[in-house]
């Protein structure tokens, strides 16, 4: 990569970190959060449904907005905001109604990064897979870092101060991003402006991104207090160990954010894939990996669950440099922000009302059933991207 390239990876690096941290610290304070306000699980996880649709919700706007306005200045608004959204909710901490509130904020604004930044790349990066690849790995390690510090910070203070600290990282933000003169300007040598017929493919596309983000937000969100229910023997065998001073919300965060890690390598793994195969089909394969292994977590528990769950967010989360690229080749370059702000307004927006489903799954037949309902949403993608490569012949998107 030029020095360019370089810097706009840096800057745009810290924001995926932050955009899937700002999410997943929630998951991990849930079961802590629920005890604090005396209230049952399901309606707990409710007090985060604003926060993820806004975060899809507003993702077109933002899109169309950085393709008029710039990414960078977004960016800077998407630090403020999200910074001063997180303080909101640690000084609202044990009222409901303005917890809400304060989350939505968060979701509002971070909703910025993914139209902002993955559009800047895919307009300034030649090597276009593998520069998505080293992105999402960013974004993983977010999502590893929010249930590990979370709980960490939950066990050794409150859910207050795991919010004072998400406000404080999102407010250091606006001091390290910066502009890269040019950058927005530039092309990333792909050659695809004047691509014919992407719009049919654009379309099915969307379909399974939307399918695709039920998945993910419905796994990310219930996996923690999963784990904290279903390792009962790991958790016996671990407090015994360290004396009996560890809690199962600690051992359960600890355990996500290692799957999460090894969601990086799945990153890596998935541009690498990308570059050197049809995306297309690497997309079909990652995603039909994922539906057996839905399946197979409903069922296990302890060791087996905990293995059975890093295959399923290996591919689940590795999927996403593929389906990136395959988002930047499929439209023009000049819409590419608003093509990504149309991606996040139906995986994280539709994607969003998993949360509600899984409440309502959780409510009435318990929490296993969740992870079917999931692999039958797998099971509708793996479809959906037969028909994608069907509309798209033998052209390689």
């Amino acid at each position: 990569m030029t020095p360019a390239e370089r810097s706009v990876i840096l800057n745009t690096s810290y924001g995926h970190f932050l955009s899937h941290f700002n999410m997943l610290v929630f998951p991990a304070v849930v079961l802590p959060l629920s005890v604090r306000l005396g209230i049952p699980l399901a309606e707990t996880l409710q007090i985060s449904l604003w926060m993820y649709m806004l975060l899809g919700l507003t993702a077109l706007p933002w899109g169309w907005a950085a393709d008029r306005w710039g990414a960078i200045r977004l960016m800077r608004i998407y630090y403020m905001g999200a910074g001063l959204s997180g303080l909101a909710a640690a000084w609202w901490i044990d009222e409901p109604l303005a917890l809400t509130l304060a989350l939505a904020g968060i979701g509002f604004f971070s909703g910025i990064y993914h139209p902002a930044g993955l559009g800047l790349i895919s307009k300034t990066i030649r090597r276009l897979s593998f520069a998505l690849g080293i992105n999402g790995m960013f974004g993983n390690l977010g999502m590893a870092l929010a249930p590990l510090l979370a709980g960490l910070v939950n066990w050794m203070w409150s859910p207050r101060a795991v919010y004072i600290m998400l406000g404080s990282l999102n407010l250091v933000g606006v001091l390290l991003v910066r502009k890269v003169e040019g950058s927005e300007s530039e092309t990333n040598g792909n050659g695809e402006e004047q691509r014919t017929g992407w719009r049919l493919a654009f379309a099915v596309l969307l379909v399974a991104m939307m399918l695709g983000g039920v998945a993910y937000r419905g796994s990310t969100v219930i996996i923690p207090a999963y784990f904290e229910l279903k390792l009962q023997a790991i958790f016996q065998l671990l407090s015994g160990l360290l004396g009996g001073g560890v809690s199962r919300n600690l051992v359960a965060t600890m355990i996500t954010s290692i799957i999460f890690l090894v969601g990086m390598l799945g990153m890596y793994t998935g541009g690498r894939a990308a570059e050197k195969y049809d995306p297309r089909y690497c997309y079909l394969v990652f995603h039909a990996i994922t539906v057996p292994a839905a399946v197979l977590i409903a069922y296990l528990s302890e060791t087996t669950l905990i293995v059975m769950v890093f295959i399923y967010f290996f591919f689940l989360l590795g999927m996403q440099p593929v389906e990136n690229t395959l988002l930047a080749n499929m439209t023009p370059r000049r819409f590419h922000h608003t093509a990504f702000g149309a991606k996040f307004i139906l995986t994280f927006g539709v994607g969003a009302l998993a949360v509600r489903m899984i409440g309502a799954i959780e409510k009435g037949y318990g929490i296993e059933p969740v992870f079917l309902a999931l692999a039958g949403f797998s099971a509708l993608l793996v479809l959906t991207v037969l028909v994608l490569i069907g509309v798209t012949g033998s052209r390689s998107a």
